[in-house]
Parts: C-alpha cells; sequence; structure tokens
C-alpha cells in the first residue's frame, strides 16, 4: 500500500441499515442511503478516483464523434487493479456490508468497479438493465452509484429507477443503446413502473440497485464533469453460468477471468469483501 493510499480516510467501520430501508430496497429494487461517507472523504477520493481515471481512459473521440453508448459517459473499469489509493475505495468494507444487508446474504464478492463520468454535455444514458451483461446463477447483485462530487439536480445526469422493475429478472437481451431506450421505454409504460430518481444527490451519498432494477440518465446539460464511481458486487457463492451471447462471453474471460460455466465465481477478480 502506498503513501497516497495510507493518507486517505478509512472506510471499513460499518454503517447500520434500517428494516424499513432493507424493505424499500426490495421493494423497489433501489434505494438512496445519504451520507454514506461523509462529503470530507468523498472529495479526498475524488481526487484520486478523478486522477486514475484520467491516467487509464481510453476514449480518445471527440463527442460528437461518438455512438449513443459513447456520448453516455466515460466508463474506465477496474480502476482497483492499477491504483492502490482507489483499490482502498473499491474493496471497503463499509460499502460491502451495506451491500450484504440489502440483498440480505452474509457475504458479497466484488464483480469490478467502474468510474462513470459523464462530460458537459453528455448524451442520455439509455434505458437498460445492468445484468444482462453478467454470465452468473444469482440475482443477488447490486451497484452502488456514489457522485464524488455535488448533483443539484436532474439536467446533471442523475440515476433514475423503474421502481419494482427488477422483479421481472431480464426482460431484453439489449445492450446500452437506442434499441434498449426504445424496448424498455415502451416495457416501463406498459407496465406502470413508478419513474424514481433523487431531487438532488451530495457528494458521498449513494444509490444502490438490484441488476435487473431497469434505469436510465438524463443528458449532463450542465458546465461540469458528472463524476460518479460504482461498485457491483453478487452474494458469495455465486456460479459463472453459460454466456448467453458475446457480451456475456466478454463478461467471463474479462471480470471472472474466463472461469468456465458451473464453477464458482471465485476468481482473483472477485475478492471477498466481508
Amino acid at each position: 500500500m502506498n503513501t497516497q493510499s495510507m493518507q486517505l480516510p478509512d472506510l471499513n467501520d460499518l454503517k447500520e441499515i434500517s428494516q424499513d430501508q432493507k424493505q424499500e430496497f426490495k421493494e423497489n429494487g433501489h434505494i438512496l442511503i445519504k451520507q454514506v461517507i461523509s462529503s470530507e472523504d468523498a472529495a479526498s477520493y475524488q481526487k484520486v478516483i478523478s486522477s486514475a481515471a484520467a491516467k487509464y481512459n481510453e476514449e480518445k473521440r471527440k463527442l460528437e464523434d461518438r455512438d449513443t453508448y459513447g456520448k453516455a459517459f466515460l466508463q474506465i473499469m477496474n480502476l482497483w487493479r492499477g491504483d492502490d489509493a482507489v483499490k482502498k475505495f473499491v474493496l471497503a468494507k463499509r460499502f460491502a456490508k451495506i451491500a450484504a444487508d440489502l440483498l440480505g446474504v452474509d457475504n458479497v464478492r466484488l464483480y469490478h468497479d467502474q468510474a462513470l463520468f459523464k462530460e458537459p454535455g453528455g448524451g442520455p444514458t439509455p434505458w437498460h438493465q445492468d445484468q444482462n451483461y453478467w454470465p452468473l446463477d444469482t440475482n443477488n447483485t447490486v451497484t452502488m452509484w456514489m457522485p464524488l462530487i455535488d448533483i443539484p439536480n436532474a439536467e446533471m445526469g442523475m440515476l433514475t429507477f423503474a421502481s419494482g422493475s427488477h422483479k421481472n429478472d431480464n426482460v431484453f437481451d439489449f445492450i446500452i443503446s437506442d434499441e434498449s431506450e426504445n424496448a424498455f421505454e415502451d416495457h416501463v409504460k406498459e407496465k406502470g413502473f413508478e419513474i424514481s430518481r433523487p431531487s438532488s444527490m451530495k457528494a458521498g451519498d449513494a444509490t444502490f440497485h438490484r441488476g435487473y432494477t431497469i434505469h436510465n440518465a438524463p443528458g449532463n446539460s450542465s458546465d461540469k464533469m458528472r463524476e460518479v464511481m460504482t461498485i457491483i458486487y453478487f452474494a458469495d457463492g455465486a456460479k459463472v453460468t453459460e454466456p448467453q451471447h458475446k457480451w456475456q462471453e466478454n463478461d467471463r474471460q474479462q471480470w471472472l477471468m474466463g472461469k468456465a460455466a458451473g464453477t464458482l465465481a471465485d476468481s482473483e477478480l472477485n475478492p471477498l469483501l466481508l
């Protein structure tokens, strides 16, 4: 562990969540939890995460030259593998314990982290389900979505959920695209799901959403980068499934180190966190 990471706030003390919060997450498939870390601690980690994101970002095209997916955000994954300071954040027990408690499991493993930075003028993130990408045999999966700066309103790209949509598991095999936007928009209207988004979030607040919760985000019409760090967790004991399409095969190779279908999802990239 380098000197920089040693000076960062420790995030291994645990934060209790209430039975009401667990029930809200169970019913809606998502929840906002305020002050998961303090704004001051978020500011400390913002410096190292944004620096690592800039270092490892491979997107060099101008915004106008990208497709819908590319315009939605800069996506830099598995930063914990290349930066000890970011590793301290990603492997934090405080986050993992909240994830485990929301899922009602004893322990969780890391799937991967990803910085999701939506540039000023960045486009909307289409409706989608995360878990369509993941070759795992459990729906006990959850993503923490934490702003590293304040998000004062929806116009900066606030994450938006279709409440209760996780209960149908996988709906379509669409990746994030114009196609997914249109198909899920029709599905959300047909099912009458309530649309929910925080009115604002402070740095260090976090939403948690299940892998099958349908969600999107508006574009960023502000003049600031929307800096968000996400961590994806799954319940310990999950097994790798046979990939259903090329995107799941890509995930099997990239995030599960090529582990065979039917084996435990417990590669070096998927450590136990509690």
